[in-house]
């Protein structure tokens, strides 16, 4: 077999996010984003993160790389939910995956939120299965979902391999994720209340937003997800660029003003 070259990489990788439903135009303003606009990121975790400001390039990066979590307390629960992030956005020659994208922090905000507390959403009985057509149909809140998922990853991967899914390889843990994606796993529950299928979709979806929503979310770390596809970010105006005649490349800017 030929060995494929950075075109096709590319294309691999924009087929992919074709699958997902989720267009990096789309995210900005998409189902995740907005129980936290307004949120002030310095009380969002330690004391570090809010005397941050000028105490030095070291503790800048590491506030970055851990700002603190609000949902997931749990450490196992969490290295659970990245590494299943990580294997569904693997970071591969071009450019960096999920964890270090900081898409696990994405999802761990918007749990914490309207997003996971179904708080726009009319949660009252009674409840029927839904069709597939219907979306999430869960009578749990994302919240609820996303622990008892992350739960079951670890039941499936303990009945299948005898470890937990942050222990096993890449492989193992991708026939886990397969089982829950063509709804084979056990959810422990009956279909109305939550299906495998359901679960997977939410946790695709969280990792694709969280790689690529703007990094005032938490997620998409140094812009590097809106780097890999030569997104802008949020350009202020284009007036001085329009009439060039030739294709820029542009610094991509986040809804706060950083570049990258």
């Amino acid at each position: 077999m030929a060995e494929k070259g950075p075109d096709d990489k590319q294309f691999s990788r924009r087929d992919f996010l074709k699958t997902t439903g989720v267009a990096t135009g789309g995210i900005i303003g998409g189902s995740l984003l907005g129980g936290f606009v307004g949120f002030n990121m310095a009380d969002s975790g330690s004391d570090t993160a809010q005397n941050d400001q000028g105490t030095g390039g070291d503790t800048a990066q590491q506030v970055q790389e851990n700002p603190g979590r609000i949902f997931f307390h749990n450490d196992a629960e969490f290295e659970t939910i990245s590494q299943a992030m990580e294997r569904i956005f693997p970071e591969d020659d071009m450019g960096p995956g999920a964890i270090a994208l900081g898409a696990p922090y994405f999802l761990d905000m918007q749990l914490a939120g309207e997003y996971g507390n179904n708080t726009k959403e009319y949660m009252q009985g009674p409840f029927y299965e839904g069709e597939p057509t219907q979306g999430y149909q869960s009578r749990l809140k994302r919240a609820d979902l996303f622990r008892l998922g992350i739960e079951r990853l670890n039941t499936e991967s303990n009945d299948q391999f005898d470890d937990d899914f942050s222990n096993l390889d890449g492989e193992d843990q991708d026939e886990i994720l397969t089982r829950f994606q063509e709804g084979e796993a056990d959810m422990g529950v009956p279909a109305a209340t939550a299906k495998p299928e359901d679960f997977f979709g939410l946790l695709r979806s969280a990792t694709i937003e969280g790689v690529y929503a703007d990094p005032l979310y938490r997620g998409n770390r140094g812009m590097e997800g809106w780097k890999m596809k030569n997104f802008p970010g949020h350009q202020h105006q284009y007036i001085d660029r329009i009439d060039t005649g030739s294709f820029e490349e542009i610094d991509p800017q986040s809804l706060y003003g950083g570049n990258g």
